[in-house]
């Protein structure tokens, strides 16, 4: 049981957190039930897609022990701060807070749960968001503390679930499916990643990791399917050295499906 101060701290946390992101008018979480389905890509490419349609975009890379955003959009150097506040670094239009902005490049987070939330908090409650029409959180993979906190203290209106078509990853995503259902996040959506592989060169299509795994997903689970994203090779070497493939070439196929999924999400 709380004791009484212990309510009023996490009351008064809950108001600074709802104050901040007062400016804020869609906040979209980005989870999975397991790691290496290509969430953290999709969190990137997926802001960057929102951005490119006119909308003023944020992106918090919430996995404070895995944290890749900033490898992946390119982004080097410490945030700012004005007072009492951290000011968000920009790349390409995009603000971006992530913990690998704090820490060398190759230092581990060993951190236990309670001081991983506490720093989510920071970057809800201590970040300049100022006026957004998306804030996109990158949640660690799991249902864990961070998923939990993040849910808690943002209040997201939406939750995007990233899975791939194979089984074991759709047993996992069930299990954030449900997470999300439990925490009352509104709208729920889930997005088919590595779905297929076009060969270059010849056109013919090889299906992985199977097919059709998250659509048959989201209608037995009652949820919104988003749509497929296909394997590519160009994204993928993109991620690598800082170059979102929707910035890069926006007629390839994985460019085309993010931004129809892009255009669901903004008029859920």
């Amino acid at each position: 049981m709380l004791t009484e101060e212990q309510k009023k701290k996490i009351e008064g946390q809950n108001k600074k957190i709802s104050d901040n992101l007062r400016g804020v008018k869609r906040k979209v979480v980005v989870f999975s039930g397991k790691g290496g389905v290509g969430k953290t890509t999709v969190s990137v490419n997926l802001a960057y897609s929102l951005h490119l349609k006119g909308y003023k975009v944020g992106l918090l890379d919430a996995d404070i022990t895995g944290p890749n955003v900033v490898k992946m959009v390119g982004l080097t150097g410490v945030p700012a701060s004005n007072g009492n506040k951290i000011i968000p670094q920009e790349k390409a239009g995009l603000k971006i807070v992530s913990f690998a902005s704090f820490i060398p490049p190759d230092q581990a987070v060993i951190w236990r749960g309670p001081l991983r939330s506490k720093a989510i908090e920071q970057f809800l409650g201590d970040v300049e968001w100022g006026e957004l029409d998306f804030l996109i959180a990158d949640l660690p993979p799991g249902t864990g503390d961070e998923v939990l906190t993040i849910a808690q203290r943002m209040l997201p209106e939406m939750a995007v679930i990233v899975t791939t078509p194979q089984e074991i990853s759709l047993i996992d995503s069930r299990r954030a499916i449900n997470m999300a259902k439990t925490m009352k996040i509104h709208d729920i959506g889930i997005i088919e990643n590595m779905s297929g592989f076009k060969c270059p060169k010849c056109g013919y299509k090889i299906d992985l990791f199977g097919s059709g795994g998250g659509e048959a997903q989201a209608e037995q689970n009652g949820v919104t399917f988003l749509g497929r994203i296909p394997i590519n090779v160009d994204a993928r070497k993109g991620a690598d050295i800082g170059k979102p493939i929707v910035l890069q070439d926006k007629e390839a196929d994985v460019s085309i499906s993010i931004s129809k999924i892009a255009e669901k999400i903004k008029s859920a």
